[in-house]
C-alpha cells in the first residue's frame, strides 16, 4: 500500500566504515533538482555526476556540494552514460539515483543497514511520484519499482537510449522504502521530454527492423489510454489522473506515428 503522507528529505549522518557506497547521477540543465537530489544523498562515501553539456549552473552546484563531476561532449543515450558514471564508481555498493529524485532519510537508513549486512546483491525501490500536485498512488505510477541498488561488478546497465534498466543475473530483492519522484515541473517539461523520447524509442524500434501503420498507430495509442486510466484505476487519481492518461497516449502516438514517418523516409 501507498504510504498515506510523505516526509521531508533531510540530511542523513555519513555512513561510517564498512561497505563503501558510491552514489551515480547523469544530468543535463537541472539546477532545479540538483541540489535538493545531492543533499539527499549527503550520506554516501561517494558521489559522482555525469553531465552531459549542462548549459545552466547544474555542474558548478553539483562541485560545490563536493559531487566528483564530468563533462561529456557527447550524448549515448541513457543506458551507456549512466554506464559512463558507473564505471567511475568505486564503491563496494552503487546507488543510481535521477536527479528529480530524493532519497528519504527513513530509505537512507534501510540502505545503510542492507549493505552493512546483506540478504543480496541487488534491490528494487519504489518511487512515489508528484504530478500537478498530487502524489499519483495509481496510473502505473505506484509503486514503480526500479533496481537501483547493487554490488558494483555485479550489473549494469543496458545499452538503450531511453528505458534503460540495470542488468543482473543475481536475484533481485525488494527493498522497503521509497524514493520521492517529481518528474514534471509543468506540462510544458512534460511534453518536451515526450518529444524527445519518442523521436529516441522510434529510432531505437527502426533500428530493430520495426514497422507500424495507420491503424496501428490510432490502436497503440487507445490502448494506452484504457491501459493507464482504467487497466492501472488512472480515474481514483482525480484529474491528474486523467490528464497523465492522455499524456501517455500522446506519447504513444508521437513513437509510432515516428516510426511510420521515418520507415517512409527510408524507403524513399
Amino acid at each position: 500500500m501507498a504510504p498515506s503522507s510523505t516526509t521531508e528529505v533531510t540530511a542523513v549522518a555519513p555512513l561510517g566504515s564498512g561497505a563503501r557506497l558510491s552514489v551515480i547521477v547523469i544530468t543535463k540543465n537541472e539546477q532545479t533538482h540538483i541540489r535538493a537530489c545531492l543533499e539527499s544523498v549527503a550520506f554516501a562515501h561517494e558521489i559522482i555526476v555525469v553531465d552531459s553539456g549542462s548549459t545552466d549552473e547544474t555542474v558548478e552546484i553539483a562541485r560545490a556540494m563536493g559531487a566528483k563531476v564530468t563533462v561529456t561532449s557527447d550524448w549515448p543515450g541513457f543506458g551507456p552514460q549512466k554506464n559512463r558514471a558507473l564505471d567511475q564508481a568505486t564503491g563496494d555498493w552503487v546507488l543510481s539515483i535521477d536527479a528529480d529524485e530524493r532519497v528519504t532519510p527513513e530509505l537512507a537508513q534501510l540502505i545503510q543497514q542492507e549493505i552493512a549486512q546483506p540478504q543480496g546483491t541487488a534491490y528494487r525501490i519504489a518511487r512515489l511520484s508528484e504530478f500537478a500536485g498530487r502524489w499519483m498512488r495509481h496510473s502505473g505510477w505506484w509503486p514503480d519499482r526500479v533496481l537501483r541498488l547493487f554490488k558494483r561488478g555485479t550489473a549494469r546497465f543496458n545499452e538503450a537510449k531511453v528505458h534503460e534498466s540495470v542488468q543482473t543475473t543475481a536475484p533481485v530483492l525488494t527493498l522497503e522504502g521509497y524514493f520521492l519522484h517529481y518528474p514534471y515541473a509543468s506540462l510544458e517539461v512534460f511534453i518536451d521530454k515526450i518529444n524527445r523520447y519518442s523521436s529516441d524509442a522510434a529510432r531505437q524500434m527502426q533500428a530493430k527492423g520495426k514497422t507500424t501503420s495507420l491503424p496501428a498507430i490510432a490502436g497503440h495509442a487507445s490502448w494506452t489510454f484504457v491501459r493507464h486510466y482504467v487497466v492501472r484505476r488512472g480515474f481514483l487519481d482525480g484529474p491528474q489522473g486523467f490528464i497523465l492518461a492522455c499524456m501517455a497516449a500522446s506519447g504513444s502516438l508521437f513513437r509510432y506515428s515516428k516510426l511510420w514517418y521515418y520507415t517512409r523516409q527510408k524507403s524513399d
